[in-house]
């Protein structure tokens, strides 16, 4: 803990004074552009992989960078996507996975989990996603890591269009989702290309046309 408190010594006395304009205007009011939802997990700063500054990111982070379908029961993630989609305005979000994750490794063998009961109900959540592999394979073990990391990101996704501020977002052309997944070991950031249906390592390509899409958005 002295390293944490250490740290925030260091933000006041060192980087606070350089940027005090910027958190001056977010002293104001936010206005971030990208709802980023990922995994709780110690290892991924969005921020930092992202490289962005503070009030450019909307974060919601857990176990599992999960979207439960949209219902009548009221849930931190349910309440924080509606107000960044519905109040915030954001204009995409981003649901990102990542290598190594525990959650998977969770839903994967959910029978090791009977001692952590609430988590096991959580990650019912990515059943879909496990099931979907399962299927393809005949059976299921943690050889089987990536591609459920992978299929997590999608059924998320889905779950998320379950959302009505979101539906109504992406009928209007005024939301995309995008889906990605972090390699912790090497950096790389894969994103699902719709078109090959495969998740693919970002290329300038792939920036171009995020660039396209947010500049017509703008028009």
């Amino acid at each position: 803990m002295d390293h944490v408190i250490s740290g925030v010594a260091r933000f006041q006395n060192e980087v606070y004074p350089e940027k005090r304009e910027t958190f001056a205007k977010l002293a104001n009011g936010q206005n971030p552009e990208v709802l980023f939802i990922t995994c709780a997990d110690s290892r991924i700063d969005p921020n930092l992989v992202t490289q962005t500054e503070p009030g450019e990111l909307f974060i919601c982070r857990n176990a599992g960078n999960i979207v439960p379908p949209h219902s009548n029961e009221t849930g931190g993630m349910t309440a924080s996507i509606e107000f960044a989609v519905a109040a915030l305005g954001i204009t995409d979000i981003v649901v990102c996975g990542h290598t190594d994750c525990g959650a998977m490794k969770g839903a994967i063998a959910p029978e090791q989990l009977d001692n952590l009961p609430h988590v096991k109900e959580w990650l019912g959540h990515c059943r879909s996603a496990t099931e979907v592999v399962r299927h393809r394979h005949g059976d299921l073990c943690k050889d089987h890591l990536e591609e459920v990391t992978c299929e997590n990101v999608l059924q998320q996704i889905q779950h998320l269009r379950t959302h009505p501020a979101v539906a109504v977002g992406l009928a209007s052309g005024n939301l995309t989702i995008h889906g990605w997944v972090y390699n912790i070991a090497s950096g790389e950031v894969l994103y699902h290309n719709d078109k090959s249906g495969e998740f693919e390592p970002m290329d300038e390509a792939y920036r171009q046309r995020l660039l396209r899409q947010a500049q017509a958005k703008e028009s």
